[in-house]
């Protein structure tokens, strides 16, 4: 075997994060002692709530530390197993970070089938971020069959599938994305009902354009001036699943809501959501997701760099929006 490659936090970034915010190293690759695991991870899932851990600010989660792995999840096969729940060749989803390999007991890994969903799936639609779409929406904002659900971030992993599983659950689905190829993606390739781009200039008209009727449900994913436009838009006992606000991550001042009044006068229920809060939903979550992939039901898109040592550059182009679909990292 060659050395576990690593990628870990050299510094906290003030505003935006770039490159020089990481270090890449070689280290020895772990022996799994009794009861662990020994993983060749194959692709690492790169995903906005990284910039927040970045931080040295309290959380909701712990805060990444200086001179250790980056977080992250990963997908692989186990190369050496001294657990009895574990065998050479079992293709793993777990939290080794960003690292060619990883070692553990196993407590937290899961074990997955790729015969009918691809490996590198596992770590988008069918992983956490399409349980976050249909815990948001389902769960949260319970959408009724006619209704209007709108989602920010809509080319993005977690957006793509929230618009998706609103039109399987007969809404009119409208998305807002950052850019015209990002608008026909959605769609032309996903079947939403319209999609706004916020880049164009015109958000506000735009939006009032794609939800005639209103708007009865919203996914948040970005914040910022997208949020005040919503809430203009907003019907009497509409929804709000805050799942990201990735607009603000690298911002130096934060956005102040000027539409904040909406929430009172239109009675709109408001929920700021953390996906691993509700494990209990994850199985039936991943076997609804992972049967509408196989039946092409739900349709998904991937943007994978290549090699773990363009993952801090993956990275910020992540934040920048540079990624159609699912952001991952190919590491063999």
């Amino acid at each position: 075997m060659t050395d576990n490659m690593q990628v870990l936090l050299a510094s906290r970034p003030v505003g935006w994060v770039t490159e020089e915010n990481f270090k890449i190293v070689n280290a020895a690759i772990a022996k799994p002692a009794e009861g662990q695991i020994l993983v060749r991870n194959h692709y690492l899932s790169l995903d906005p709530y990284m910039r927040g851990r970045m931080n040295d600010a309290k959380s909701y989660a712990a805060k990444q530390e200086i001179d250790q792995v980056m977080v992250g999840g990963t997908v692989g096969e186990v190369v050496e197993s001294k657990s009895p729940k574990f065998k050479p060749g079992d293709i793993v989803v777990g939290m080794y970070g960003w690292q060619q390999y990883g070692c553990s007991d196993g407590a937290d890994v899961r074990k997955i089938d790729v015969s009918r969903v691809p490996m590198s799936a596992h770590l988008g639609v069918v992983g956490m971020p399409g349980v976050t779409a249909w815990v948001g929406l389902l769960d949260i904002c319970q959408p009724k069959a006619g209704e209007t659900v709108v989602v920010s971030a809509a080319a993005g992993a977690v957006g793509s599938v929230v618009g998706q599983i609103a039109k399987l659950k007969g809404c009119r689905a409208v998305g807002v994305a950052g850019g015209q190829a990002k608008c026909d993606h959605v769609v032309n390739e996903l079947g939403f009902d319209a999609c706004v781009d916020y880049q164009a200039g015109r958000l506000n008209r735009d939006l009032m354009a794609a939800t005639p009727d209103g708007i009865d449900c919203y996914f948040e994913n970005v914040g910022g001036e997208i949020l005040d436009a919503v809430l203009r838009r907003t019907n009497a006992f509409s929804r709000i699943a805050v799942c990201g606000l990735i607009s603000q991550y690298n911002a130096t001042e934060p956005y102040g809501v000027k539409t904040f009044q909406a929430i009172l006068t239109n009675r709109i229920k408001v929920q700021g959501f953390i996906v691993s809060d509700r494990m209990t939903l994850w199985p039936p979550a991943m076997g609804e997701l992972a049967g509408w992939v196989a039946s092409g039901k739900l349709k998904y898109r991937e943007t994978v760099a290549q090699g773990l040592e363009n993952a801090p550059k993956a990275f910020v182009g992540l934040l920048k929006g540079q990624n159609f679909g699912k952001q991952l990292v190919k590491l063999i």
